[in-house]
């Protein structure tokens, strides 16, 4: 596998999360720098086709709708032809179900690597040993290791937002009569797993606490996560907090978070666009843990956990209910722990920044 220019079209699979395609971005920028005369295709979900669109390595981008349109066996396998007519040479997937190693396969990819925990490994032409705990980022990266790759530096995930997103961005923050001086704190409560959900009610004193030393805080979100604002609200002793839920696009949610001093997220998607934009990331781990390896990945990003409880983890992802029905890896983890450990990264790393600076 050494001679890389046989490879004259590579694909990359992502079919997840959003988080996990955010961490799949070193690996497409990596790859494109590896193999640098190749033409470098992305096969994500409808949800990731945001973030995608303005990545400079990626020459095309395929989007699987696979929970409608190509979500029976006839749409699929026609989607899959499609794969098959672009002729590519080599496959990359990080994603480790079944159908993204069959797709590759029935893509008739000659060369497709993947990890040897993929439900469908067999259908690889070489496996690389998924490393339990390393942090995806590295972990995706080891799928050019066949090719004689090694890592050299922190990659970190890029995000490019458009000039019409920082306008749009922009023009949101005047709206809110947010001045350049300013000091902001992204708050992210969401996530599509219940048990990842900090507490709503602590996330409104987090930013009552918040408020109260000076900083602005602004919640994140999908419009599913709208039902978290009425307690929030009301635990915040506040009838202004600013919020910005389903408003904004995924880019514009990125370059929100890089004009703030620092984002504090549950284990989901935000912490990862944290990163990508470089700002410090404080994330909360209830019923997963970062050894996963889905812990924010900057320098001076933290985490928040309970660590001394023995049912953590409980789960890969969380779950609907806590299984121990005490949800105590939340619920014990209270709102002036989170201010504490945010108050020291906020006056060691951003006590100087405003939007202006």
């Amino acid at each position: 596998m050494e001679n890389q220019s046989q490879y004259q079209k590579i694909l990359i699979v992502q079919t997840a999360f959003i988080g996990d395609v955010v961490l799949t971005l070193p690996l497409v920028q990596e790859a494109a720098r590896f193999f640098p005369k190749s033409e470098l295709h992305f096969l994500g979900i409808p949800a990731s086709r945001n973030i995608l669109e303005t990545v400079p390595e990626i020459k095309r981008l395929w989007i699987l709708d696979k929970h409608h349109r190509q979500k029976g066996i006839i749409p699929f396998l026609q989607f899959v032809q499609r794969i098959r007519q672009e002729r590519f040479d080599l496959a990359l997937v990080p994603h480790r179900s079944f159908r993204s190693a069959f797709l590759v396969w029935r893509g008739n990819i000659p060369f497709r690597i993947g990890f040897d925990t993929s439900s469908g490994r067999f259908l690889f032409t070489s496996r690389v040993r998924y490393q339990q705990h390393i942090h995806e980022i590295e972990r995706n990266l080891t799928l050019l290791e066949p090719f004689g790759y090694r890592r050299e530096r922190k990659v970190f995930p890029k995000i490019h937002p458009t000039r019409e997103d920082r306008e749009v961005v922009s023009r949101w923050l005047q709206g809110q009569g947010i001045r350049e001086t300013d000091r902001l704190v992204v708050l992210a409560p969401g996530s599509i797993w219940p048990t990842k959900r900090w507490p709503a009610a602590y996330w409104g004193k987090l930013i009552f606490h918040l408020y109260h030393q000076g900083w602005v805080p602004i919640i994140i979100g999908t419009r599913d996560d709208r039902f978290l604002l009425p307690e929030i609200q009301q635990n915040s002793q506040r009838s202004d907090i600013l919020e910005c839920m389903g408003q904004l696009t995924l880019r514009q949610s990125a370059e929100l978070i890089s004009r703030a001093c620092l984002v504090i997220s549950n284990d989901s998607a935000p912490t990862h666009l944290g990163v990508a934009m470089r700002v410090p990331v404080l994330t909360i781990f209830g019923p997963t843990v970062p050894s996963f390896g889905f812990y924010p990945y900057g320098e001076s990003d933290r985490v928040a956990e309970i660590s001394d409880l023995s049912c953590r983890p409980c789960g890969i992802h969380g779950g609907k209910k806590c299984p121990e029905k005490h949800f105590r890896c939340m619920r014990d983890l209270k709102p002036d722990q989170v201010f504490h450990i945010a108050q020291e990264m906020l006056y060691e790393h951003c006590s100087g920044k405003s939007l202006s600076t």
